[in-house]
């Protein structure tokens, strides 16, 4: 656990404009500065980095958040990662609060991932060696049309025939590492020890960030199994890990789509072609984590399969696994090569061109191809097979949580089978929610141009504290109606106790203020209307002046509530002389507020104004 002090001293040091800078071509516009937005596809700049409140925001899909959070979503970093990475940038170093497990387990604990990374590393670094010394490895790359540059670029190596080849660099080599690592492994009835990799070609599999986590390696005698990847390991789960992910990430924000293919050659020769943005599965099929990771990069996938019977296999996997992933802005498109085929091949023989058209002409919408396989042989015509067709699409429909996209899917299953679309959504059951993780930057919303509808005065108090917490000290927080359903009110006594108690102080920036409340209950609403006051230019002429008109309505609120309360029960009893008094003084406190100007409606109105 890292101290939340540290995050804000980090923060405070940290340019936001130098992070998103070093990745993202930026433009000044006024106090901010702008670019096209590297979460989803477009080409008129709507991402927009304030250097005063080190925060950034997309007027065009809503992502949000601080230099942690962008570098989390843009780099695919955990949150502790992301800390550690800048931290390095501005040469801190971070320290860690006693949590669940002590200080020394912790340490324990990274030294063993970061062992496992050296162990991958030296090993990889042997293989390329071992490539370079062995004609037969090479004479099959050259077979395959694998150039050295893609060699390369990969970090293509060999593993040589031996039984204990990587006795070689490690002298240890009965040390539990190494089997732990995946990379030996130990007869359980002899106890002997030898490579798992052995006489293979092999493919280094990298994290998010780049760094080796697991190999694949492809027999070259014919030998079974054709391609052997490393077993799970504390830094490698086949579920979320994608092949080629690492260097694919800006080929798929310059193509505008992730290409996910079913092999390593293919994601390697697609890349020699320039088509940059492929990547592929690790032996098991294409599973929901795998498409929320790539949906944090784009918005549209395209799975490109061979047309055999077990590529159509692999795409309805893939189809079923990435239902409960989607959002509504998610596309997904389904492309089968000829029979004869796949990527590989198909790029070798006709080009770069050919495959780009047909992807362009030949891709199926995730709509058109679930309903063309759950219709294939079924006569649409009788009741029996509308009644099919409905029964089969019952439970992948259920597993849709993005609402349009489930009502589409409805909406054309009701056309087939001729019911009505009201009965289908009681019919089929909602899908399973899950939490959200706090202050998700990639959340996306439509956004609107032009003027909004007036702002409850819960927000627009949220909006003030975020924007100048200075203002927070002439507010106590017994004036906040608590017990009202907006969770504004309680972010609001939430952030207003924190500047009290000095966990946060007058001068903490909008960044500040968002990361102290990460996974707190008040974290997604502080970054949400945190990402809101980057759209409003000028929220607030007098920020003063407004903070006293929101207490002189809250005063208003209150007495409003006590008169209420008090005509209540005189209704069921006479008053007490003291109670009468006070009902009178009531009045007249409402009176005069009133008078000074607080009214009990909603507040005035914010303009917001967008980016050029």
């Amino acid at each position: 656990m890292i101290p939340h002090d540290f995050i804000d001293e980090l923060l405070a040091r940290v340019d936001l404009v130098d992070v998103v800078g070093k990745r993202l071509k930026l433009k000044k516009s006024g106090a901010n500065y702008f670019a096209c937005c590297p979460f989803h596809g477009e080409k008129t700049p709507s991402f927009s980095v304030s250097p005063a409140k080190q925060f950034y925001h997309c007027f065009g899909c809503g992502a949000h958040g601080t230099a942690i959070t962008f570098l989390m979503e843009y780099e695919g970093l955990g949150f502790v990662d992301a800390v550690e990475a800048l931290a390095t940038e501005t040469g801190l170093k971070v320290p860690r609060a006693q949590g669940a497990i002590s200080a020394a387990e912790a340490a324990q604990q990274k030294s063993e991932r970061q062992l496992l990374l050296e162990v991958h590393a030296k090993a990889a670094d042997f293989y390329r060696r071992s490539l370079e010394r062995s004609p037969k490895a090479r004479a099959y790359l050259e077979q395959r049309g694998i150039l050295p540059a893609t060699v390369e670029r990969f970090g293509l190596g060999y593993a040589p025939s031996e039984w204990q080849a990587l006795s070689a660099i490690f002298p240890h080599y009965g040390e539990p590492l190494l089997e732990k690592a995946g990379l030996v492994i130990a007869n359980p009835d002899s106890g002997k020890r030898y490579d798992r990799f052995r006489d293979r070609l092999i493919f280094p599999i990298h994290d998010r960030q780049g760094k080796i986590i697991a190999f694949g390696g492809r027999s070259l005698d014919g030998g079974e199994p054709k391609y052997l990847n490393s077993p799970e390991t504390p830094l490698f789960e086949k579920g979320r890990t994608l092949y080629g992910l690492a260097l694919a990430r800006d080929g798929i924000r310059e193509a505008g789509f992730a290409l996910v293919t079913e092999g390593y050659v293919d994601v390697i020769m697609l890349a020699q072609h320039g088509l940059t943005n492929a990547v592929a599965a690790l032996g098991t099929a294409t599973t929901a984590e795998h498409v929320r990771t790539l949906l944090a990069l784009t918005d549209q996938i395209v799975f490109c399969f061979d047309g055999d019977e077990a590529g159509r296999r692999a795409a309805w996997r893939a189809l079923e696994n990435a239902l409960e992933a989607l959002k509504d802005d998610s596309r997904l498109r389904f492309v089968f090569l000829p029979p004869e085929h796949d990527p590989d091949s198909f790029v070798r023989a006709q080009g770069a061109d050919a495959f780009r058209a047909l992807l362009a002409e030949a891709a199926k919408p995730l709509t058109t191809y679930l309903f063309d396989e759950l219709t294939r042989g079924e006569d649409l015509h009788t009741a029996e097979g509308r009644a099919r067709l409905a029964h089969l699409a019952k439970p992948l429909i259920a597993k849709v949580r993005a609402p349009m996209l489930r009502l589409q899917l409805e909406k054309e299953l009701a056309e087939r089978t001729g019911l009505a679309v009201e009965t289908l959504h009681e019919w089929i059951p909602p899908a399973q929610e899950t939490a959200a993780p706090a202050l998700r930057s990639t959340t996306r919303h439509a956004r609107r141009p032009g003027r909004r509808a007036p702002l409850p005065l819960a927000a627009l108090l949220l909006r003030l504290l975020i924007a100048h917490p200075l203002l927070a000290a002439r507010l106590r927080v017994d004036l906040l109606p608590l017990d009202e359903p907006e969770p504004e009110w309680r972010a609001s006594a939430a952030l207003i106790d924190a500047i009290d108690v000095g966990t946060l102080d007058e001068r903490s920036t909008t960044a500040i203020i968002v990361e102290h409340f990460r996974g707190s209950e008040h974290g997604e609403v502080l970054a949400r209307h945190a990402a809101a006051i980057l759209e409003e230019t000028i929220p607030w002429e007098d920020p003063e002046s407004t903070l006293a008109d929101i207490i002189q309505r809250l005063r208003l609120r209150r007495v409003e509530r006590e008169i209420v309360t008090l005509s209540a029960l005189s209704r069921q009893r006479k008053l007490t002389p003291e109670e009468t008094v006070h009902l009178g003084e009531l009045f007249r406190e409402k009176v005069r507020l009133m008078t000074a100007g607080a009214r009990p409606e909603a507040a005035p109105d914010m303009a917001t104004s967008h980016p050029p």
